[in-house]
């Protein structure tokens, strides 16, 4: 058995006893009676499941080839008895071998399966108005692709160009699986194309940034109402037309840490606080998960990109109908089909390649 094999069953084992460790704790009535205790149990409880019980098949699996190659030892086994054990040995074996694979992959991509619902921001890079329409572009792209995904997709809030860009989009998605699949798309995307504004069928390059944020649930991260100055404006529209008379526009301030959230598309005032204090929450723990990345030996590293907006991830080449991820070198000469929403196999690529190098950072 190779090093890298003994350390991973060494960490196996250590979730499998805190596995037996939670499931006492969240057994006792004081746990189970108290919330904030028995829900962050629970969830931790529920990403460790899927990992725990392939690691108990897996040393079940390994009783069982212990204890055929036992019988093999006697000489004086039966021939039809030990052809049995010889065959019992390689299915065991071959069950061991993708139980552990599947094991694999269930710990080094825990962390983006639970992650049920994201916040993503897009906005305008250099380009003008053609930049505008290709954040309303990438904005239909996700839509669209949460749709073929079984996902919802929520408007938090948006600035309209007069020709029908984006000056900023900021939208929700929820639904299994939901980080795995969005959670790449984090960076700079860049648009070769002749611009809908462009009378001389001239090819322009526009950019777009995008930000991914893992949308926390209250009990993930805590915020001091007092940390938070709230203002509260009239609402207006494009043009400075109007939304509504009454003060219903809220800007949040954390000033721990400077992030500040405006929300003005509601007409109620309260539905603008809700959705301003979501978006807040997932900034700050956004921060937060970007801290703990630098603290733990690099690992963001060995990960596709940084996620970070300035690093150019993707080009979209309508005249070439080409779409090329640059993190793994991967050009689709079906741009026409992605920028409707069939994203699923740069999606997989890029989940793929991810997964190859968590492995070797285990």
């Amino acid at each position: 058995m190779s090093q890298r094999e003994k350390s991973l069953l060494a960490k196996l084992d250590e979730l499998d006893g805190r596995y037996a460790e939670i499931d006492e704790q969240i057994s006792d009535s004081a746990v189970a009676s108290d919330a904030a205790k028995f829900i962050p149990l629970s969830k931790e409880l529920g990403k460790l499941r899927p990992i725990v019980s392939k690691y108990r098949e897996y040393k079940s699996v390994l009783a069982g080839i212990t204890d055929a190659e036992s019988m093999l030892e006697d000489e004086k086994l039966d021939e039809d008895f030990r052809a049995l054990a010889e065959e019992e040995v390689r299915e065991l074996s071959a069950r061991k071998e993708r139980l552990l694979e599947e094991i694999k992959d269930s710990l080094v991509m825990a962390d983006d399966a639970v992650v049920g619902s994201v916040i993503i921001e897009i906005r305008p890079g250099t380009g003008g108005e053609e930049a505008a329409l290709f954040v309303r572009d990438l904005y239909n792209m996700y839509t669209r692709y949460a749709e073929r995904r079984g996902w919802k997709a929520e408007m938090l809030d948006f600035t309209p160009t007069e020709i029908g860009g984006f000056r900023e989009v900021i939208m929700n998605v929820k639904g299994a699986g939901v980080w795995s699949g969005l959670g790449y798309e984090g960076g700079g995307h860049r648009v070769q194309r002749v611009p809908e504004t462009e009378s001389q069928g001239r090819v322009h390059t526009s950019a777009a940034t995008v930000a991914v944020l893992a949308e926390p649930e209250k009990i993930d991260i805590e915020i001091n109402p007092d940390d938070v100055t709230e203002h509260v404006s009239r609402a207006s529209g494009p043009g400075g037309q109007s939304v509504n008379k009454l003060s219903s526009a809220i800007k949040l301030e954390h000033v721990p840490t400077g992030i500040t959230v405006s929300m003005r598309d509601e007409k109620s005032q309260n539905k603008n606080r809700a959705k301003a204090w979501r978006i807040l929450r997932s900034r700050i723990y956004e921060m937060h998960r970007q801290k703990d990345r630098q603290q733990r030996d690099k690992q963001r590293k060995t990960m596709i990109g940084s996620g970070d907006r300035s690093q150019k991830v993707r080009t979209y080449n309508f005249p070439q109908n080409r779409v090329t991820d640059h993190r793994i070198n991967l050009a689709l000469y079906n741009l026409d089909k992605v920028i409707l929403g069939e994203m699923d196999e740069i999606v997989t690529a890029l989940q793929e390649h991810d997964k190859q190098q968590r492995l070797e950072n285990l």
